[in-house]
């Protein structure tokens, strides 16, 4: 798919690896409808670089835990920018969980923002993919293959997002290509102490931790240049998946 004027909804891309996407894909030149919900200030220094680089950006803000906000996200992203070809499924929610910790509000909030959301916003935009020959990105995770017992619902919700990449794919086939990213080390969560971080890249056999760029870069690909690649999941993970 040639990117230069497509417009590309992603979800949670005020920040970290969203962000990377956004201005990824801006550069590529698409046009960008940058959701957020809780980082909606973030949101407009994104938008004022996407802009500043000669390409439209629309803010669109929404609580993805809402029955409503999926098609009210992309009715605002086809108002303002006329269209919508890529959708990239980012937002996620990253929380610990163990059984001890285990409770029902807080398994059904992940589930929500973490699968329930993506499906629901592939269905809300599907008749206008549909009509663009369009793409839809996942960002899984490669702990989807390889469970933390400390973030039951985190691992879960990534294995289900998987699952529904692949049913997706069989879904939209043969017009809609749909994939996952699925992410090792990109980005550490800034509660990890450096003894955590040493010990964690210790097991990448590249021996470095990721960036977001390189997970930005790897939906590009799939964004622009996998045309006949759909229902996969790619693991950019400094080779942590095969250890």
């Amino acid at each position: 798919m040639k990117l230069e004027g497509t417009v590309a909804l992603v979800t949670g891309g005020a920040r970290r690896v969203g962000r990377a996407i956004a201005l990824e894909l801006a550069g590529a030149g698409c046009d960008i409808a940058l959701h957020c919900h809780e980082s909606c200030g973030d949101a407009r220094g994104v938008a004022d670089r996407i802009v500043a680089a000669g390409r439209r950006c629309e803010i669109v803000s929404g609580d993805l835990r809402r029955p409503e906000a999926a098609g009210e996200i992309v009715e605002r992203t086809v108002a303002a920018l006329g269209g919508l070809e890529i959708l990239v499924n980012n937002a996620s929610i990253f929380e610990r969980m163990t059984l001890q910790s285990f409770s029902i509000e807080d398994w059904d909030r992940t589930m929500r923002i973490n699968v329930t959301a993506p499906v629901a916003l592939a269905a809300a935009a599907r008749e206008h993919l549909l009509r663009a020959g369009g793409k839809i990105i996942n960002l899984c995770d490669i702990a989807a293959d390889r469970p933390w017992p400390e973030h039951l619902a985190y691992c879960a919700s990534k294995a289900a997002l998987a699952c529904l990449t692949k049913a997706l794919a069989r879904a939209l086939a043969p017009t809609v290509q749909v994939n996952s990213v699925a992410p090792g080390i990109a980005m550490f969560p800034e509660d990890y102490g450096d003894e955590v971080r040493q010990r964690l890249v210790d097991k990448v056999p590249l021996k470095r931790a990721g960036t977001p760029e390189d997970i930005a870069r790897t939906v590009r690909f799939l964004a622009e240049s996998g045309d006949y690649v759909t229902g996969q999941i790619l693991n950019v993970d400094g080779g942590r998946s095969i250890r």
